[in-house]
């Protein structure tokens, strides 16, 4: 099989590059025979930093078989890396390692205080449960996802909780990922020292700071969350009516101003179909989110937030290769030239 080769302006430095595809890694250094795939516009991978494959909707069991056509939509746009916060069951070993599928970190199944959360899905226990159950989780994946509220009722989790369930995260070298859609709860997860705060609808925005100087980052799932708006319009006047209104309506400027602080901002869809990572960059821009944020959301940044190096010597031979800038023109995001996962071109 020939060695892939690729040639443009890498971003987001802008260098002008020549990549070789030695197996999985690149390499600078030339190899004879090799084949040019594609020059033009290079990105390293785009990352869905927040799906859920193989779970058809919530409560469904885990579909092996879906879980595989999930990664195969999120593979066709370009997506070569996911993070799963959260699945409806413990993955097959061949998930985020098979060629054909991208490259996955995962939480395993969600876990959240009784009475919180969708029934049957996920794992359940009292507050002095929840952090030996996420340290468990983390030992195994390296993440645990914690619910932190659910709905326009209940109470969410303490801060002194969310703190206990960090320590113990952090003490077996994990990451913790909260699920937040109310101030309180957003409000605990940050002063807790989450490592990311998936959603984050209704957080005050005076937790910006402190989100960007610990190191927080942010999972806005934008696109999702305003595209239910016209749905939740037409129901009856009620408190969940008012709560997801009130939020939904203002998250832009949440996602905006959170990029303007220096959040981290992770680019995550938190829907179905799978592959829909380009619908959240268009979000974020149309929010105000520089659209060199916004991509690198979805690319750059989230692999460097995920551990994984862009386009540089020794990194994953991952790439996305476009015929213009894409920060200039977003559109160029719907029309790769070429895709490259693992160094090979997917089938």
């Amino acid at each position: 099989m020939p060695v892939l080769r690729i040639r443009g302006i890498a971003l987001p430095d802008g260098d002008t590059v020549d990549l070789y595809a030695d197996g999985d890694r690149w390499t600078t250094d030339p190899v004879p025979g090799a084949e040019l795939v594609a020059e033009g516009w290079l990105l390293p991978g785009l990352v869905d930093a927040h799906t859920h494959p193989g779970m058809e909707a919530p409560g469904k069991p885990f579909d092996v078989a879906l879980l595989r056509d999930d990664l195969h939509e999120h593979v066709t746009a370009g997506v070569t890396m996911i993070r799963a916060p959260g699945l409806a069951g413990d993955p097959p070993d061949w998930f985020g390692q098979d060629d054909d599928v991208p490259r996955a970190v995962h939480a395993g199944p969600w876990i959240a205080q009784h009475g919180q959360f969708f029934d049957g899905v996920g794992r359940r226990g009292d507050h002095a449960e929840l952090p030996q159950m996420a340290a468990e989780q983390a030992a195994r994946t390296g993440w645990a996802k914690v619910i932190a509220d659910w709905d326009a009722t209940g109470e969410a989790l303490p801060v002194d909780v969310l703190r206990q369930i960090v320590a113990a995260v952090h003490a077996v070298g994990g990451r913790v990922a909260v699920h937040s859609q109310h101030a309180d709860g957003g409000r605990a997860a940050v002063q807790a020292g989450v490592d990311s705060l998936e959603h984050g609808m209704c957080l005050d925005p005076a937790m910006l700071p402190q989100m960007a100087e610990q190191g927080t980052a942010l999972t806005p799932t934008l696109s999702v969350i305003t595209s239910a708006m016209a749905m939740i319009s037409e129901r009856p006047d009620g408190p969940r009516k008012d709560w997801y209104l009130g939020g939904a309506m203002v998250h832009g400027k949440l996602a905006a101003a959170a990029a303007e602080a220096g959040v981290t901002l992770l680019a995550g869809t938190d829907s179905r179909p799978c592959g829909r990572v380009i619908d959240e960059i268009r979000a974020l821009a149309e929010a105000g989110v520089p659209a060199d944020q916004a991509i690198g959301a979805a690319s750059w940044a989230a692999r460097a937030y995920l551990g994984v190096p862009g386009l540089v010597e020794g990194a994953p031979a991952d790439a996305v290769i476009y015929d213009a800038d894409p920060r200039r023109d977003l559109s160029q995001l719907a029309t790769p030239r070429v895709v490259l996962l693992r160094g090979r071109i997917p089938a």
